[in-house]
């Protein structure tokens, strides 16, 4: 498994998770390697020494709970996306990144490639979001959701030629900054605007993710950079990673306007 680390000391661990890696142990990945397993392999089963209270039912998961069943993998991306994620390497520097989070303090910039050209070149989308009734798998804008914002602004416009089209299509490359965490939360945001990621399966609509997949085989979004406070010598910490090389290549043969 090709994770690379970025940062390391006492308390945290940065890694660079590559696309097609899911992050989380389930019974879904039985067979398969997450990060969570590659976290074990590399630092050690993370412990607890303290007391855990049993959790009455109906109630979240303790800290202590969370720190040792997700090694203390402190948030997630998914299995398609690419980019920075952060490992809690002790139970309090877990706590005090959750609460980070939780807060709202943490800033995170991602990259997307979008179809067509964005009206609005920066803004603001706030909408509720949750399950969809009819496919508990996929996350949609639904009445009496959880709020999620997303900041975004288009950093560039690429032309991008179908082969059975006269016209090309104009594709947005976007940073987003989501300020809440809800699953799929980018990629529902971006197709609220009417403009779904490239080669997106779940939200891009089956017969353009069929196209967009001949020319790129995975998701077109990257966790690119990350800033918090380190949970112990409290200083304002930033993290960068660079597109990955398929991304990369994918741009360069794009022919770029204005």
């Amino acid at each position: 498994m090709e994770i690379t680390i970025l940062y390391e000391d006492e308390d945290i661990l940065v890694l660079n998770k590559p696309a097609g890696i899911i992050v989380n142990r389930s019974d879904t990945t039985r067979e398969k390697e997450t990060v969570q397993d590659w976290v074990g392999k590399y630092g050690g089963f993370p412990t607890y020494d303290g007391v855990i209270t049993p959790r009455k039912e109906g109630e979240w998961e303790l800290p202590e709970e969370a720190f040792r069943n997700r090694y203390g993998i402190v948030h997630r991306l998914d299995k398609e996306t690419s980019g920075i994620l952060v490992v809690a390497k002790n139970l309090p520097s877990f706590i005090v990144l959750l609460g980070q989070f939780k807060e709202r303090v943490v800033k995170k910039t991602y990259l997307a490639l979008a179809h067509g050209d964005l009206e609005s070149k920066s803004g603001e989308v706030r909408v509720p979001v949750g399950r969809l009734s009819f496919n508990r798998k996929r996350f949609g804008v639904v009445a009496g959701g959880r709020e999620s914002i997303t900041q975004y602004r288009v950093i560039s416009n690429f032309k991008y030629q179908i082969s059975n089209k006269q016209i090309p299509e104009i594709l947005s490359l976007v940073a987003l900054h989501p300020e809440t965490g809800r699953t799929h939360q980018i990629r529902i945001h971006l197709k609220h605007l009417g403009h779904p990621i490239f080669a997106d399966e779940l939200y891009a609509g089956r017969k353009t993710a069929r196209q967009d997949r001949k020319q790129l085989a995975r998701l077109f979004l990257h966790a690119a950079k990350i800033h918090f406070s380190h949970p112990t010598t409290k200083k304002e910490v930033d993290f960068e990673s660079p597109l990955p090389q398929d991304l990369q290549n994918f741009l360069a043969n794009l022919p770029q306007i204005g």
